[in-house]
């Protein structure tokens, strides 16, 4: 019975909340089954605190109903039980925190794996089958299963999810690669070095688990208050009984002393300031995760799909004589051969009428058909093309801006340079500028990328420290670093993100990123804009500030209402309205949440 109570609380709250609404119609008794129902659960929790030798505000809620409920003060009784029972359901609906990450990052590992036998037959086995040194072969769409070296072939793979590189890269013989990668074109042979829990995939899973499981709650001020809060009460009404031998006085005592604007007035303004970010992009896990963003002084980034835009596109083109729409038709007709992950975005930036060509490919250099070469400068140098050296500054300068390069000739002329990247997202500047104007001390970027290119976006945005070429333990490691001497939050989208959203103090998914990101994040930016990180903090900071003024309010009520029934100058009509207008006055206070904050 214990076991279904503790499980229905909110059933009961609604079967209070009816019972309120039926009485305050019809009949008196309709609040008196009100407040029985609402108390059931809350007595059931003070019987088990006091089994453990706590003394809890559950006690104090639960002698001020009882207590009602003999004077004849339903209504008080039923509305207090309601109250309490309805702070109960916000706070556990507010902290309540997935743990389905890990099972997501358990699904992204492949089952089974292509096996090279000794008389070169190909096998599917079970991985956990599979032995170190073994030989798997993974196909065109296929996932790497293990983390290995390429024996043999070569081929593009998108590893972003366990590196958080931007682009795919061209693995070859000798190359290391890691399980839960994915090979978008070419047949590789991989040598097993690690399986298991010792791959990077797994070590990310371990870290998850490490990071959620080290993550306490953060302690509730109220239930602090309540450690010397209800036992003060009890002996207040116990000496005010033994004095005056007036057991109605005694039980007031304990009705309005019950903390009904305290017990409301945090779970108010954090649900309105729960609300208000949703209805503008921004999705907060709770009151711990509000109280937390709004200390935060550090603001550590991933960059691809946090910072950019996640997408590679043509970003600079240096053009020396212009293209005729054949001389188009025919470059988007080349790149559409080639499997090269860079070759798409050139189809489309060209936008050219496609044909059948057949087109030569220069492994590590780029393409040639007929008098037409597209590569880099190997390819050029090596087919006589004449470089200038004014050319040159130019492929230099595209290339230190962190671009990935692509040059264009016919017969023997230079006809362009291409860079290609991926973009800053278009508040991103300003959103850091606005972090900053906050209280944020400090701006960090902490991505597996190339440090050229996290070089390149840090000195656009102007942040304070940058680095790059990371694995997620060393993401991790950095923000544990920084812990040690202030708050941190890390923001950002893919699965290697995953352990360093779990560990920072807070962890901010983008919308658009992976599920697992965001089930381990405490907030996550809905509509992956930067600007909503700004207003995150905003509001937290707005929604902390406003939860202290509630508690207060609560506090300094409860105080004025026992320190007036002593002396005479409170009795029970008057503190009953004094009460009642102390939690109107705590909800109108966090309804100025609701409006939308202008930063």
């Amino acid at each position: 019975m214990i076991k279904y109570i503790n499980k229905n609380n909110n059933v009961f709250m609604v079967l209070t909340g009816i019972f309120i609404i039926t009485g305050l119609i019809f009949n008196q008794l309709f609040l008196l089954i009100g407040g029985i129902i609402g108390g059931i659960p809350i007595f059931v929790k003070a019987i088990e605190a006091l089994k453990v030798k706590v003394i809890s505000i559950d006690l104090l809620v639960s002698i001020a109903i009882i207590g009602g409920l003999l004077i004849g003060e339903y209504e008080e009784s039923s509305v207090v039980s309601f109250l309490f029972l309805f702070g109960t359901f916000l706070e556990q609906k507010t902290l309540k925190k997935t743990r389905n990450a890990i099972k997501q990052l358990v699904n992204l590992a492949p089952k089974t794996a292509y096996v090279k036998l000794s008389n070169n037959e190909i096998k599917k086995i079970d991985i956990d089958n599979l032995k170190l040194d073994d030989v798997v072969m993974v196909k065109p769409g296929g996932q790497i299963p293990v983390d290995g070296k390429i024996v043999k072939g070569d081929a593009s793979v998108n590893q972003s999810a366990i590196t958080g590189e931007s682009q795919p890269i061209n693995v070859t013989l000798g190359d290391d690669v890691f399980a839960g990668s994915i090979v978008d074109n070419g047949s590789v042979e991989i040598k097993v070095t690690k399986i298991g829990d010792e791959t990077t995939l797994g070590k990310i899973i371990e870290l998850v688990e490490e990071a959620q499981d080290s993550k306490s709650p953060a302690e509730k001020f109220i239930d602090k208050f309540a450690t010397y809060y209800t036992p003060a009460v009890l002996i207040i009404a116990l000496i005010i009984f033994i004095i005056s031998k007036d057991i109605k006085l005694a039980i007031t005592i304990l009705v309005l002393g019950c903390p009904g604007a305290l017990v409301i007035g945090a779970p108010v303004s954090i649900v309105a300031g729960i609300g208000n970010g949703a209805n503008r992009g921004v999705l907060l896990q709770g009151g711990d995760t509000i109280s937390q963003m709004a200390k935060i002084k550090i603001f550590a980034f991933d960059k691809t799909n946090t910072l950019t835009k996640g997408k590679m596109v043509v970003s600079e083109v240096k053009e020396y004589s212009k293209l005729t729409n054949d001389e188009k038709n025919i470059i988007s007709s080349i790149e559409n051969e080639s499997d090269h992950p860079l070759s798409k975005v050139l189809v489309d930036y060209f936008n050219g009428k496609i044909n059948k060509v057949n087109v030569k490919t220069i492994k590590g250099q780029g393409l040639i058909y007929e008098n037409i070469l597209i590569g880099n400068l190997n390819l050029m140098t090596n087919n006589q093309v004449n470089v200038s050296e004014e050319q040159l500054i130019d492929l230099k300068n595209i290339q230190s801006h962190g671009s990935s390069t692509v040059m264009i000739a016919m017969n023997k002329e230079l006809k362009m340079t291409i860079g290609i990247s991926d973009v800053l997202k278009d508040d991103a500047k300003k959103a850091l500028i606005n972090l900053k104007k906050l209280g944020a001390k400090k701006t960090v970027i902490l991505s597996g990328d190339n440090q050229s290119v996290v070089d390149f976006v840090a000195k656009e945005l102007g942040t304070d420290e940058n680095y790059g070429e990371l694995l997620p333990e060393d993401k991790l490691n950095f923000v544990k670093k920084m812990q040690k001497n202030s708050k941190i939050a890390f923001i950002g989208d893919g699965i290697n993100d995953s352990p360093t959203l779990a560990a920072a103090d807070i962890g901010i998914a983008m919308g658009n990123g992976t599920d697992v990101a965001m089930e381990t994040s405490d907030i996550v930016l809905a509509n992956s804009k930067l600007s909503s990180l700004v207003y995150a903090y905003a509001i937290s900071k707005k929604t902390l500030q406003n939860e202290k003024q509630n508690i207060f309010i609560a506090i300094l009520t409860v105080v004025l209402l026992l320190v007036g029934l002593v002396f005479g100058i409170v009795n029970m009509a008057s503190g009953m309205l004094f009460h009642e207008f102390s939690i109107l006055l705590v909800i109108m206070n966090a309804m100025r949440l609701i409006k939308e904050i202008k930063i």
